[in-house]
């Protein structure tokens, strides 16, 4: 039988080993797929960045759309329909072990610089509650950063078991009730008559072009649709997975855009683009909507509801990047063995107290900053051009086990993968590219200390610490349980 790129031999839904049949195989539909993609997805957090350009945010939503979000979609769902262990394995199969590695700790890495961008939307929010003129206040913003990354860490080291049911009500409670309720209100704004701050004439789809500079804040983007691939195990669960997976992802694309387009759309309807901050730019459109209706009572609330969201987040994600790569590395001897300690609760507090540490360092840094939104947007683009690395490997990869490993099963196909994976690879490049030109918004601070930031933060944690860890591994690095046994002769 002949194989092609496209169509590997032996590969699909009907290639794949029967099921054993004592054990019932539970089935989910693509739109309940869907629906789960959405929600690992979708957030209200990068809507102020891409308000900035008012009716032309719809079209710097729908590009990344197109060249990443869709390629990492498809490619994820083939890689991990093929094989299990998530994105060091589909790596470490292509390419080898060392840049499976590299990939699986920038996932880990990416969260270093991830935390203080967070927090630093969490402590502006929140200054909406308390005083809005803390918001762009540095030292307010340090100390919130680093209290609330140690209490997080704390209570992730305590094991709790509320940590799951935290981040699915701060979906409901902090995501979807705020944005449609912004939205709402954003709508009815406009149908009283009142001007919006934005122009929203057809003339105004394009993003006006000043250079690279005016473009940046489309980076920021390829954050908020990282993860995608993820949901691509579940398509072992689709009953028809080459037709119902693209349909569940083309829906999942659409409820992703509508999330992010329309509350991005509505704030740039009442707050112009001049007043805007990055960091507090949602509670700013509240609070003059709220203002405007006369509740403003009403932006005490919103500022918890989305507080609520970031912070369920935020310890979703704390332990289980840092757990995957100690898991790893006490099978392949990774880190160094202090490094790979769980507590008795199960949890990696060692590397997560490391990683701490940097993080503080970082929030420190918020302190001295006279511009916090300056400061959110060059540790945003650490965090995108940190995870891109990861990205980068994998659509390789996928390409490259085509070739290497045609008959491996796979649940889904991904149609022409050298044009998908080549499509989301040079759109990776591109983006990794771009975050080294300072937006048009970064204001006076000199390109020197942009460029080191975001360059510096990039090599130090992309690049140098993790061949830092290949170059000095040890065999006695692998834990003890994972070491081959020699019986006695």
């Amino acid at each position: 039988m002949t194989t092609t790129d496209d169509e590997p031999g032996r590969t699909g839904a009907d290639t794949l080993p029967e099921p054993d049949p004592a054990i019932p195989r539970q089935f989910i539909s693509w739109v309940t797929l869907a629906f789960m993609t959405t929600a690992s997805v979708a957030s209200l957090r990068p809507s102020p960045s891409m308000a900035l350009y008012g009716l032309a945010a719809v079209f710097l939503y729908l590009l990344p759309a197109v060249v990443f979000l869709l390629p990492t979609a498809l490619v994820g769902a083939e890689l991990a329909s093929g094989w299990s262990g998530g994105i060091y394995r589909w790596v470490s199969e292509a390419l080898g072990k060392p840049l499976g590695f590299v990939a699986v700790w920038c996932q880990f890495a990416m969260t270093i610089a991830y935390y203080p961008s967070l927090l630093a939307y969490v402590a502006s929010t929140f200054a909406y509650v308390i005083d809005p003129g803390l918001a762009e206040n540095g030292l307010y913003v340090a100390i919130v950063i680093v209290v609330i990354y140690w209490t997080g860490v704390w209570i992730t080291c305590r094991g709790t078991k509320t940590v799951a049911g935290l981040s699915s009500l701060g979906l409901i409670i902090g995501t979807l009730v705020p944005g449609v309720v912004l939205i709402a209100l954003g709508f009815v704004f406009l149908g009283q008559g009142n001007p919006s701050a934005a122009p929203m004439s057809a003339d105004h789809w394009l993003p006006p072009w000043t250079g690279l500079a005016s473009l940046v804040l489309i980076v920021n983007n390829f954050l908020s649709y990282a993860g995608m691939e993820m949901n691509g195990v579940h398509v072992s669960s689709l009953r028809h997975p080459r037709a119902e997976y693209p349909r569940s992802i083309f829906l999942a694309t659409g409820l992703v855009l509508l999330i992010f387009v329309l509350p991005a759309l509505a704030i740039s309807w009442v707050m112009p683009s001049g007043d805007l901050s990055l960091t507090a730019g949602l509670m700013q459109a509240f609070q003059a909507f709220f203002d405007h209706f006369h509740m403003g009572w009403m932006t005490k609330v919103a500022g918890v509801m989305l507080v609520m969201a970031a912070l369920g987040g935020m310890l979703t994600w704390l332990a289980g990047p840092a757990k995957g790569l100690v898991a790893l590395s006490r099978q392949e001897g990774y880190l160094p063995p202090v490094l790979q300690k769980f507590n008795k609760a199960g949890v990696p507090r060692n590397i997560m107290v490391a990683q701490g540490v940097v993080t503080t360092l970082i929030g420190v840094m918020y302190a001295f900053s006279d511009d916090v939104s300056s400061a959110y947007w060059m540790f945003s683009v650490v965090t995108v051009q940190i995870y891109l690395i990861a990205y980068l490997l994998m659509f390789v990869a996928v390409v490259r086990l085509r070739t290497s490993q045609p008959h491996v099963p796979r649940g889904f196909v991904v149609p022409a993968v050298t044009l998908v994976a080549g499509v989301g690879f040079v759109a990776s490049v591109l983006a990794l590219a771009i975050g080294f030109v300072p937006p048009d918004q970064f204001g006076e601070g000199p390109l020197w200390r942009y460029l080191l930031i975001v360059g510096g933060g990039l090599l130090a944690l992309g690049v140098l610490a993790p061949a830092a860890f290949l170059m000095f591994r040890k065999p006695g690095w692998v834990h003890p349980e994972h070491r081959p046994s020699h019986p006695a002769a």
